[in-house]
């Protein structure tokens, strides 16, 4: 994998880049589609590509090792050619899946043992197999196994975090340069800098991150219960630290605000299943505001979706047959908004970056802010 950093804003630590992988270009600031189990919910492949434009999209490790399982995915010879997405795939480690099942799950150094949320079963992660699960899987981009910390976390419980995530950081990531990709493509292993709400623990969580050399680093553990501000200052303690000429990869957020201000502080990548399951319950991000499909108001309205809209389903269908399609639970509904806020989301990285090669970054994106936070 190779980074090239194009342009950076004026007043801010917005940056424009390029990531190269074998499955092709992402050019950053990049938000990526979550297709947890190898699919985007309610969105087809070629709308993936062709009205969602997205570059780049995330498969779940933890998911896809319980189901289909790695036999299938090995036979299969990866995610690529099980799901016919060729363009690049990142995977998470489970980690965040993991931790989420607190009552079933134990923490321990070799690893972290864990129930099936399907049948029960019993299974062991560990920094090592999660790396040789994402060799199976075949992503372009792999992410290190780490415990995911809640942001309410006392300090005590998250330095004893960190250190167990750095431990496991140092035994993937021995294990990652000492072993090779199953298939034709190569694998770039990405660091995750934990430290909760601590800026310490971060700052020294992203020192010893940048130190590695890897080709990317992750910012995990944010979004996760801390107030949003808190979690604003935790992404430029962190990016004072990491490497200027590796991407940035802040994992799970958010809200179309949240990745304005992210991009604002030097974050590259960003996922969240944000703009999909609010769109399965009648959300629509615009650029002009919110707007709940379910609200009466939009019973009789007639107009576009969003009449300046980047996707083909703005202009194809209107507000009110949207809502008739809520108010009747037809399938078609969940589809449409899904098309419509993943392509809403592409565009306005899209845009954040043609502001920032162009050095009016700062006053777009604080009008911008303004704007997509408003309801309709």
């Amino acid at each position: 994998m190779d980074f090239q950093l194009k342009a950076t804003a004026a007043g801010s630590a917005a940056r424009a880049g390029v990531i190269t992988t074998a499955h092709g270009t992402i050019l950053t600031p990049i938000f990526m589609p979550v297709g947890t189990l190898g699919a985007v919910k309610a969105v087809h492949m070629a709308e993936l590509r062709d009205d969602v434009k997205a570059q780049i999209i995330l498969g779940n490790t933890y998911h896809l090792y319980l189901r289909p399982g790695m036999d299938i995915m090995h036979k299969a010879g990866g995610l690529h050619r099980f799901n016919g997405w060729e363009r690049p795939i990142l995977t998470d480690s489970g980690g965040f899946q993991v931790f989420s099942l607190s009552s079933n799950r134990k923490l321990k150094e070799e690893g972290v043992t864990f129930s099936s949320h399907i049948d029960g079963s019993k299974h062991l992660f560990t920094p090592e197999n999660v790396v040789e699960i994402q060799r199976t899987i075949g992503s372009d981009i792999m992410m290190a196994l780490d415990e995911c910390t809640p942001g309410t976390s006392d300090r005590s419980y998250a330095e004893k975090s960190l250190r167990l995530t750095q431990r496991w950081l140092e035994r993937g990531w021995k294990h990652f340069n000492a072993t090779a990709p199953l298939y034709v493509h190569g694998q770039a292993y990405f660091p995750i800098v934990q430290g909760c709400v601590y800026p310490d623990l971060r700052r020294d969580a992203a020192k010893h991150v940048a130190d590695l050399g890897a080709e990317g680093n992750a910012i995990g553990g944010l979004a996760v219960g801390e107030p949003t501000e808190v979690m604003y200052d935790m992404i430029e303690v962190v990016n004072e630290e990491l490497p200027a000429n590796r991407p940035r990869y802040l994992m799970g957020v958010g809200t179309p605000a949240n990745i304005l201000e992210a991009i604002d502080r030097g974050v590259d990548m960003m996922d969240c299943v944000m703009p999909t399951r609010n769109g399965r319950n009648g959300m629509l991000f615009t650029r002009h505001g919110i707007m709940n499909m379910r609200n009466r108001k939009w019973a009789d309205d007639f107009a576009p979706l969003q009449e300046d809209g980047p996707s083909v389903v703005d202009h194809v269908y209107s507000r009110a047959y949207l809502r008739h399609l809520f108010i009747s639970q037809e399938l078609l509904a969940m589809q449409i908004a899904s098309i419509h806020n993943l392509a809403f989301y592409l565009w306005l990285v899209s845009e954040a970056r043609k502001h920032i090669v162009a050095g009016d970054f700062k006053q777009w994106k604080t009008d911008m802010v303004e704007r997509v936070q408003r309801r309709l």
